[in-house]
């Protein structure tokens, strides 16, 4: 049997959408399945440990379901940029879930796929079992959404992906000093891919438009009503450690908004902390037993 098996769909619009679908092992069928949904720029790629680890696991194995935004990965890419939103983005999801015939999950959202849990915890709230929210919530720090802009906005093309791992070490490392070699060059194959005889990032470029139009000198929005929705749920929210995004004192407001909602700090990490590491497996993966 194969780990997984890429499947398209059409999202509400028409648009071409792409998801690897990771079977269980045995006896996995009757558990409710997990959805992953990755952050602004990235792709069921970076799910791809994780989705093994969780699908093939000896005592409760489960499907695994992680999901191509449009504009990312095998999905198209949208002519109309104005598209690429969470609630775009969250009708997608949806359409995901019918198509895989999916009536109810545990749902592990990272960055923007948290925010899209947001906005489904209001419109959907009957698809969602328990969620994993990694490094995000309500509320998102400037300098941290800054950091985003600048980064997409001024990456460069690598030569290989050993470049390509070089420099996510070299822009990342002071923040997730708990990472090997081996997991940069994990995230180089996951962020980058060949084109045309280039590596290139795997995502439609446009991205970076919604965030050089943001103006911040105002507030930035936050979702706290729509949190009280999701915290309805059973909720296990992480922070790395070195978070610029996700503050610590946010993590504790959100703490305190429901009796569901559990939180774990990811050390030696910052955003978005990788699921598949040692150190937060085992708590991740006893929520998801849990649920």
């Amino acid at each position: 049997m194969m780990d997984y098996t890429s499947r398209f769909l059409s999202a509400p619009d028409g648009l071409q959408l792409h998801a690897r679908d990771y079977p269980p092992a045995s006896g996995g069928e009757t558990r409710l399945p997990v959805i992953c949904l990755p952050g602004l720029s990235r792709n069921a790629r970076d799910f791809h440990r994780f989705a093994l680890l969780v699908s093939k696991d000896a005592s409760l194995p489960r499907r695994v379901i992680a999901l191509d935004y449009r504009g990312r990965g095998l999905s198209a890419w949208d002519d109309n940029t104005a598209n690429y939103n969470v609630a775009t983005e969250c009708q997608d999801v949806i359409a995901a879930c019918a198509a895989f015939g999916v009536s109810r999950a545990l749902f592990v959202g990272t960055s923007r796929g948290g925010l899209i849990l947001h906005i489904m915890a209001a419109v959907r709230p009957d698809l969602i079992a328990a969620a994993v929210l990694n490094d995000i919530g309500p509320e998102i720090e400037a300098d941290g959404l800054k950091d985003i802009r600048d980064y997409l906005s001024g990456r460069t093309a690598p030569a290989t992906f050993e470049a390509a791992a070089d420099a996510l070490a070299r822009i990342h490392g002071p923040t997730f000093p708990a990472l090997t070699r081996a997991d940069w060059l994990e995230m180089a194959d996951a962020i980058y891919r060949e084109k045309d005889g280039r590596i290139v990032a795997d995502h439609d470029p446009r991205l970076a438009d919604q965030l050089q139009a943001i103006d911040f000198s105002k507030p930035l929005p936050t979702l706290w009503p729509q949190f009280d929705l999701l915290a309805q749920r059973p909720l296990l929210v992480i922070r790395g450690e070195h978070s610029r995004l996700f503050s610590a004192g946010t993590l504790e407001r959100m703490k305190a908004h429901g009796p569901h909602v559990e939180t774990l700090t990811a050390e030696g990490q910052g955003h978005a902390p990788l699921l598949h590491h040692d150190s937060l497996l085992p708590p991740v993966k006893a929520f998801l037993d849990r649920h």
